[in-house]
């Protein structure tokens, strides 16, 4: 659709997409507003093809499938649910109503991640059997904790709540499409421990005094979660998340094969036909072979695009894939896969780091499912 609609809380976010979507030469879209569940509304139209929301991570399943309830594909911002429940709901509904539901996990996009995909597809590191990934990322001064007024400040209550790896996707999504997760394996079980909080009160207060409320607050969700996932084939993950202590970012994006390692953040890689996999080197002189080929063909109109361009592939291939009427690159089942990781490390870390069963939301088609051609992300 060449017309867009918007939705929104509060008028000015309205009005200042309305001002951005015309400024980039598009008709002045509809907005809806100020209702939470005006959105509501805005599915119910029938002129849509797409539903996408950036909202709180609250409303990303009521959305979804709001959407596709009304007969409209729906993509969302990460996670795609935030309990069990929501990941279940997400799936039937696409599955009664027949429509695509994707979560924008934008990181399986990064043309790192892209080109360790197909170095793993080209077998370059064996067979994988061990994979490193998380979401360390310093969210203290963050907008989303500190905004002027409630609205903007969700995530915050989701720390004061919740004790687990509430922001599983971003690193888990890569390494889940490098094993064939719902493709050929899938998760089986997990354990999750959390360390105890501190690093907000420190910070806040450092920055408002000992006696400020966020300073004295008490926050639930400890300042580092580890989280140990074991697939179906015999295949661990090690999966992290901290977002409350001082550090560099990073997403780890380790996959350890039978002949081979890569590893992120620096980016660098290690085998055994090199060097018998002792020493590093850096991953640069394998671009020219192993480039992913979505990034050799678009990688002029890639970049300077959003988080490095990642951002431009993400919506490049849903928009291609709708358009062509394959298969998207992620589907339902893996937006409720990597998405479960968080209510169940929650559950683990409450039960002093308690073995649970992954569901399989594929219900057993995980076995014959194809993995993703190198194409797909």
């Amino acid at each position: 659709m060449s017309r867009s609609r918007r939705f929104d809380l509060l008028e000015d976010r309205c009005q200042l997409a309305q001002k951005t979507t015309v400024s980039a030469g598009q008709s002045k879209p509809d907005a809806y507003f100020p209702d939470d569940r005006a959105f509501e509304k805005l599915c119910e139209r029938d002129d849509l093809g797409l539903v996408v929301t950036a909202t709180p991570w609250r409303w990303h399943v009521p959305v979804c499938v709001a959407a596709m309830k009304n007969g409209h594909h729906a993509a969302t911002e990460v996670p795609a649910a935030v309990t069990l429940d929501e990941c279940w709901e997400m799936v039937e509904t696409a599955e009664k109503m027949k429509r695509h539901c994707v979560m924008l996990e934008n990181c399986c996009y990064g043309r790192t991640e892209m080109m360790v995909l197909n170095m793993v597809r080209q077998g370059l590191l064996g067979e994988l059997v061990h994979g490193e990934a998380g979401y360390m990322h310093e969210l203290r001064d963050d907008r989303e904790l500190l905004g002027p007024d409630a609205e903007v400040r969700w995530r915050l209550d989701h720390m004061i709540r919740r004790d687990g790896n509430l922001y599983p996707t971003h690193g888990l999504g890569p390494v889940a499409q490098c094993m064939n997760i719902n493709r050929g394996d899938q998760f089986d079980h997990l354990v999750s421990m959390s360390t105890a909080s501190r690093g907000l009160n420190v910070f806040y207060a450092s920055r408002f005094g000992d006696k400020h409320p966020l300073a004295t607050r008490k926050y639930k969700c400890g300042d580092v979660n580890t989280t140990m996932i074991r697939t179906k084939n015999g295949r661990t993950i090690t999966l992290g998340h901290g977002t409350q202590l001082p550090r560099p970012y990073t997403r780890i994006n380790m996959v350890q094969g039978t002949l081979g390692i890569v590893q992120g953040y620096p980016d660098r890689i290690a085998l055994e036909s090199h060097s018998r996999g002792h020493t590093w080197e850096s991953i640069d002189k394998y671009h020219s072979k192993y480039e992913h080929p979505l990034w050799k063909k678009m990688i002029r109109e890639a970049q300077g695009k959003g988080h490095g361009g990642m951002d431009f592939m993400e919506f490049h291939r849903l928009v291609e894939c709708l358009h062509q009427g394959t298969e998207p690159d992620m589907d339902v089942y893996d937006a409720a896969a990597w998405s479960a990781i968080s209510e169940l490390s929650e559950r683990s870390v409450a039960k002093r780091s308690k073995s649970l069963d992954v569901p399989d939301f594929t219900r057993g088609r995980w076995k014959k499912n194809k993995p993703l051609g190198i194409i797909g992300g």
